[in-house]
């Protein structure tokens, strides 16, 4: 197989380049195609870019900003492979990804992988700790990380690949800025195509830099579920709403201690005691275990809370998808 590698970029020359030089550090013979697009930055990558000119067999192309999901079917569009790796640009590959890629579609090839993702030791507190949060079984359920091979993967752009098939099929991602993946994986599944998890093409996953930035990102994607949910219908679940229950029954627990009733509180405390000490053995850092229950709480809150305001706006105030989440679509 051929590959292209796609890359969208927004203002992240830094994270770019320590990228490319994870993919330079693969060491392969035949190396892939890198399509880099430029999405309406105004730092531009161009410098990056000329850097590795010389060693990588690399595409620079420039466009207005429209988000992740159209600068990526913008490079898929262009590219010469016959298979595409999608990858986000605050991402580091892990040593043999590609070779994992590789044997992992020449033993089950599907029209579509996804792998893991975990925090790399160079990475800040912060960026270990959501790491942390977005990866554990105490927070998500693991999921991202311990996909079953009996059932079918839901694709997430970070790390991920198509095949051009697919991407010719099903015209690739639709014009919206969040759930983007989900929109494009129930779609790729109507089309009867078929995903796949690989367990070892990991990548590490800086994610976001900052608290304040971390919570508008969970809180869009909590918001989006519930606008997804109408686009189609079959990605309603009953699990999407824990996050927003484990927010109505935090409150309610403190409501209830006025009344000297402690139990509630004492039971979210313990849960919070277990994700300290799992984030400290895995991290062998008690700081890190701190930041990690911090990190929990931020993201069941924001989450819970995006997907409660969508919800609220849907059915209540019976407002449209576009007018309860005007920041999802694009105009």
């Amino acid at each position: 197989m051929k590959f292209s590698i796609i890359i969208p970029v927004f203002d992240r020359p830094d994270e770019l380049e320590e990228l490319l030089q994870s993919i330079v550090d693969q060491g392969c013979v035949n190396p892939p195609e890198i399509i880099i697009v430029e999405d309406g930055s105004k730092l531009s990558s161009a410098g990056v870019v000329k850097k590795f000119e010389d060693i990588l067999n690399i595409k620079y192309l420039e466009k207005e900003n429209s988000g992740p999901g159209l600068s990526r079917n913008y490079g898929m569009s262009r590219a010469n492979g016959d298979y595409f790796i999608i990858l986000d640009s605050d991402c580091l590959l892990s040593d043999h990804y590609l070779d994992e890629v590789t044997e992992g579609l020449e033993v089950k090839y599907t029209d579509a992988f996804g792998g893991p993702d975990a925090a790399h030791p160079s990475f800040t507190l912060i960026q270990k700790a959501i790491s942390y949060a977005m990866t554990s079984f105490l927070s998500t359920g693991g999921l991202r990380n311990t996909e079953s091979e009996e059932k079918k993967f839901q694709l997430r752009s970070f790390n991920m690949g198509i095949s051009k098939e697919t991407f010719i099929k099903t015209r690739g991602y639709a014009a919206q800025r969040f759930g983007e993946d989900i929109e494009f994986t129930n779609r790729l599944w109507s089309e009867g195509l078929t995903t796949q998890f690989l367990p070892k093409a990991l990548v590490y996953h800086k994610r976001r830099t900052s608290w304040n930035k971390f919570f508008k990102q969970v809180y869009n994607f909590g918001a989006a579920r519930p606008v997804l949910g109408v686009m189609y219908p079959k990605m309603k679940g009953l699990t999407y709403w824990f996050p927003s229950l484990f927010i109505l029954l935090f409150i309610i627990s403190l409501l209830l201690l006025f009344f000297e009733y402690q139990l509630p509180i004492f039971l979210f405390l313990l849960y919070f005691v277990f994700v300290f000490f799992d984030a400290t053995l895995k991290g062998k850092s008690t700081i890190l275990g701190l930041a990690s229950v911090f990190a929990v709480f931020i993201q069941f809150f924001g989450y819970g809370l995006g997907f409660l305001t969508s919800v609220i706006k849907l059915r209540i105030l019976g407002k449209s998808t576009k007018e309860a989440f005007p920041a999802m679509f694009i105009s």
